[in-house]
């Protein structure tokens, strides 16, 4: 089995490759369009700024490469946020590979002014589908850090509350976002990325 990570400026690599470590898994880390297509499972993590991050795709043309990808992919953080429409950070056009925009978060100063953004720490996931998260109980926790959330919609197969409800994670065809970070996640982000292996 080959698992690439997507090599680019926004990548939070390390702690991903330590996390696939940990389970027993090796995987390259590459930009390079030919092992991409080639690898069995790819992951898309990312970290940062919409904006710069989807310049720097369409740079070197991964934008296009991502989009194309038939085997099982799974975005991280802004990597989920990337694979969705648009983000108001910046003003960004993303991949479209979900339809699900992505919004800053804005918490009401009256009743919400103790949420910080962005949010940082242990949240619990919720209403969870697919094989992604086989194993895995209603309610569990994961590690999340972001100041901007994927609206829910037809592609959510995980909700999490922070201000509202939003999407913790995404699903269309080959493609799986998740917002939190599994890498960070501990025993359960790793079942979740055992999981995303065995699909």
């Amino acid at each position: 089995m080959k698992l690439v990570i997507i090599k680019y400026n926004a990548g939070n690599i390390q702690s991903v490759l330590y996390a696939l470590e940990r389970i027993g898994v090796e995987a390259f880390v590459t930009e390079d369009e030919a092992l991409i297509k080639g690898a069995d499972k790819v992951i898309f993590p990312g970290v940062g700024e919409a904006s710069t991050a989807m310049n720097y795709l369409k740079e070197r043309k991964l934008d296009i490469l991502i989009k194309s990808l038939t085997q099982p992919v799974l975005g991280i953080c802004l990597g989920m946020q990337l694979m969705c429409a648009y983000s108001e950070e910046n003003d960004t056009d993303c991949l479209g590979i979900f339809d699900e925009q992505v919004k800053k978060f804005n918490p009401d100063t009256n009743t919400q002014a103790h949420l910080k953004v962005p949010q940082i720490g242990w949240n619990n996931i919720y209403d969870l589908q697919t094989p992604l998260f086989n194993g895995i109980k209603d309610h569990s926790y994961c590690y999340f850090v972001h100041g901007y959330y994927a609206a829910k919609g037809e592609h959510t197969i995980a909700t999490t509350d922070y201000v509202l409800p939003y999407s913790a994670a995404l699903h269309r065809d080959n493609f799986y976002g998740v917002q939190f970070h599994p890498e960070k996640s501990a025993a359960i982000g790793e079942q979740i990325l055992k999981n995303f292996i065995q699909l």
